[in-house]
């Protein structure tokens, strides 16, 4: 690897604050808030959503029972096609 050409790569503890939980992981992002755990301090990341708090990850998704355009024209017209089918 070349020297100086690499951002500074070091632990920091990012605060999902949705679900009020920590991870502790290497990033190259800077911040100039520190926090202490577990007796070691660490450089300090609020986020908002994370794998623990996004609806997706945590299977509380609320899925929506909303048809495609097909299905909304055939509801729509069904009536029409049986009563062509009963004049003929």
């Amino acid at each position: 690897m070349k020297p100086n050409i690499h951002p500074d790569y070091h632990v920091v503890a990012f605060h999902d604050t949705a679900a009020d939980s920590y991870f502790i992981i290497g990033s190259t992002i800077k911040t100039d808030r520190t926090i202490e755990i577990d007796g070691n301090t660490y450089p300090y990341v609020p986020i908002d959503v994370s794998s623990n708090s996004h609806p997706f990850y945590t299977g509380k998704q609320k899925t929506l029972a909303s048809d495609g355009r097909v299905a909304q024209f055939n509801r729509r017209f069904k009536n029409l096609s049986s009563a062509k089918k009963e004049s003929k």
